[in-house]
């Protein structure tokens, strides 16, 4: 029995826990070297000035030390601890200041006293620290020294591909972002499992060519479709991973299209897989499939996650740590990927070449090819729809449907019957 990917993917989310990461900078570099020991990657460094689409590339940030200080020189919030203390994008700041100045920089979770909240300012010189409301409760009225130590300067902003060719140019873009700091379900599981389907779809040669996107959110993913707006027409499907690795069923969030082919591929995995789930409507809120949906480009572009954003208490907070992210999770999510692109890969329309009347299976040999097999019955049933509805406007997942077989065994029965000379693609 083949081992669970689940405690590797894991241990990659352990490993990346602690780097630093926004949507540009060091920390993404780091994090994409760490998957480059698992996948090779095409970089691309955006100078920043450039336009993309209504966009700027930013300027890019960095970030060494931070930390707010009493007068004795006792850190009470220190990015060492965490980088979510940080504001992400924060500005370099160091002065003394008392507490009643200083509040206007804290960011806190009344409701949640003991967590520290995730909190950026990308595009408004701005800085700030993020610590639990239970320390603010406990910092007396007084002077505290504050410093961060951050580079905001011209750069770039970097993100990697990852191609698994495939017997056909057409591609199945797979994304997920890289911009979120120490964030395990949100979404170093999303980057983990990523990673382990591309690894998994490169042992075999599969039909569509599958492109892994790797990139910060939102700018990521605009900067990535303007520079490959000649040959979006390539993307025919694609998938948006996320919120990979909590507890929760899978959700599935539809394209804007509603009715594209991964939208009913991974319907109706999750249907006949038996898991908990839910589908849901497309909203031009959420991840990156909002910008591929977007009306100019329209991709067949959908959302799948455990838990959606925002749904859970641990989201964009310290709780979302390694130990929030389930090992059997990650393999779940991860085998709900591989079984939809097997469907995808193998969702064919045929044209039927013997289209009056039953045509004569035995005398091909293709009864006697079924007689080593368990569901020989079913197998048999799966030709005779199969040829029944192959008229050029029913796809196999259509007459996977329809039938309530198998939609392995339907395509089986696809190749051989194609292999005979009664279909043609």
């Amino acid at each position: 029995m083949t081992p669970s990917p689940g405690p590797e993917m894991h241990a990659l989310v352990r490993r990346l826990y602690p780097l630093c990461r926004s949507i540009t900078g060091d920390g993404v570099r780091h994090t994409l070297d760490i998957v480059e020991e698992y996948l090779p990657l095409t970089r691309h460094e955006v100078p920043t000035g450039t336009q993309v689409l209504d966009w700027t590339v930013p300027q890019e940030w960095n970030i060494r030390d931070a930390w707010v200080a009493d007068t004795d020189g006792r850190r009470v919030v220190d990015f060492a601890e965490s980088n979510l203390h940080v504001v992400s994008y924060s500005v370099p700041v160091s002065a003394r200041m008392p507490l009643a100045r200083l509040r206007e920089h804290l960011h806190t979770l009344p409701d949640q006293p003991s967590l520290v909240p995730y909190r950026t300012s990308y595009y408004a010189p701005a800085w700030g620290f993020c610590l639990a409301q239970d320390t603010l409760d406990a910092m007396p009225d007084g002077d505290y020294d504050v410093h961060i130590d951050s580079t905001l300067a011209d750069g770039h902003l970097t993100y990697a591909e990852h191609v698994v060719p495939g017997r056909v140019t057409d591609e199945v873009l797979v994304s997920c972002h890289t911009c979120h700091p120490s964030l395990a379900n949100d979404n170093l599981a999303g980057i983990a499992v990523a990673v382990f389907l591309a690894r998994e779809l490169a042992q075999r040669t599969p039909h569509y060519t599958y492109r892994f996107l790797f990139a910060p959110g939102t700018i990521g993913s605009i900067t990535w479709l303007a520079r490959n707006t000649e040959h979006i027409d390539r993307v025919k499907h694609g998938l948006v991973l996320a919120c990979a690795g909590d507890a929760g069923a899978l959700t599935y969030k539809r394209s804007r299209r509603g009715d594209a082919e991964i939208d009913r591929v991974v319907r109706y995995v999750l249907d006949s897989s038996g898991r908990p789930h839910t589908i849901v409507g497309f909203s031009p809120y959420g991840y990156d499939e909002r910008q591929f949906c977007s009306p100019g480009f329209n991709l067949g572009v959908g959302s799948l996650t455990r838990t959606p954003y925002a749904g859970y208490p641990e989201y964009h907070t310290s709780a979302d740590n390694p130990d929030f992210v389930l090992p059997e999770a990650m393999a779940d999510t991860l085998a709900a990927c591989r079984e939809a692109f097997a469907v995808l890969d193998r969702n064919r329309r045929y044209v039927n070449t013997s289209p009056y009347g039953e045509p004569q299976l035995g005398k091909r040999g293709l009864y006697d090819s079924l007689g080593g097999r368990s569901d020989a019955k079913q197998a048999q049933l799966a030709m005779l729809w199969v040829l029944n509805l192959s008229d050029g406007d029913h796809s196999l997942l259509d007459i996977a449907e329809r039938s309530g077989l198998p939609f392995g065994t339907l395509a089986d029965a696809g190749t051989a019957l194609l292999a005979a000379g009664l279909l043609k693609e």
